[in-house]
């Protein structure tokens, strides 16, 4: 059994440790608040973005509309932008989208590459020995739309190039604080028939895009730009979602973390206690024994 120092220094450390995960569970909790505030500030824009690529893209002969809403005939290679965080102590969540893309992916018909956003996924990726062909790192704590705008590039010139047939986006789709659920969805060939899986909650409820529009300067014009725009938009919301789910992740972590210390380091002062009564006990029983031996000399 530790003497009663051992068992000081021991809670001395436990406390210390406590403080820290306390400060960071604090940080977190702003830094969710932020991000959930980032992502809720581009909805309007997205809302309005889909609404003119849905018109568009339901027009007679979409294959021929644009490159990105072309169907491919034959896959041959996936790609797949796997977002992920910079920075670790937020529990589960690195590890449960990996694991989540390798269960999706590893055994797929056919090869994949991999474009990974976050220093966490990068490694583990790595050590899979998986095909990454890019890799993004140590964003911004806030990006803006033009720090991940090159995200989106790459994936577009893959799929317009003929490198890939199709691209997968993998993030952390952020539901509450305490919920955060891996999500995959397909980013191109850009599937419009699919609402809720484009932009999640964007499109009003009961609203149906019926009416005939007239474009200016013309169709494809708007094609060309909203196209790829809107590709990329899909990167940021999916980075600002995971962003969120990172923070909460890290926000519970630190909250079990610092509870669990205030526990053991209960546990450790009872240890304590009990360490310093036996030692009491012990100084005792040893007086007692020396004054008993010189009373019988």
């Amino acid at each position: 059994m530790p003497n009663a120092r051992e068992v000081q220094l021991r809670i001395r450390s436990v406390k210390n440790i406590a403080q820290v995960t306390r400060a960071l569970q604090a940080v977190s909790a702003s830094k969710v608040r932020k991000s959930m505030q980032a992502m809720m500030n581009t909805r309007p824009y997205a809302n309005k973005a889909w609404q003119v690529l849905t018109h568009i893209a339901n027009q007679p002969g979409r294959d021929t509309l644009h490159p990105l809403l072309t169907q491919r005939k034959e896959i041959k290679n996936v790609l797949v932008v796997l977002i992920t965080g910079d920075r670790g102590l937020a529990g589960a969540y690195n590890t449960n989208i990996v694991r989540y893309v390798m269960q999706k992916f590893l055994n797929y018909p056919v090869p994949v590459q991999y474009v990974v956003v976050g220093r966490k996924g990068r490694d583990m990726m790595y050590r899979r020995r998986q095909n990454v062909i890019a890799e993004f790192s140590n964003l911004p704590p806030a990006p803006d739309f033009a720090d991940v705008s090159a995200i989106g590039r790459v994936a577009v010139e893959q799929f317009l190039t003929g490198q890939v047939d199709e691209v997968y986006l993998v993030y952390t789709n952020f539901i509450s604080m305490g919920r955060q659920v891996a999500t995959a969805k397909k980013l191109l060939p850009l599937e419009i028939g699919e609402r809720q899986d484009r932009v999640a909650k964007f499109e009003p409820s009961g609203r149906e895009l019926s009416a005939t529009y007239i474009y200016e300067p013309g169709q494809n014009e708007i094609l060309d730009e909203i196209v790829p725009r809107f590709t990329a938009l899909q990167v940021y919301q999916a980075i600002l979602e995971s962003l969120a789910s990172e923070h909460a992740a890290r926000m519970v972590a630190m909250k079990n973390a610092t509870d669990s210390a205030t526990d053991l380091a209960g546990d450790l002062q009872l240890q304590y206690n009990n360490a310093r009564q036996q030692s009491i006990t012990s100084e005792m029983l040893d007086i007692a024994g020396g004054a008993e031996a010189l009373s019988n000399a």
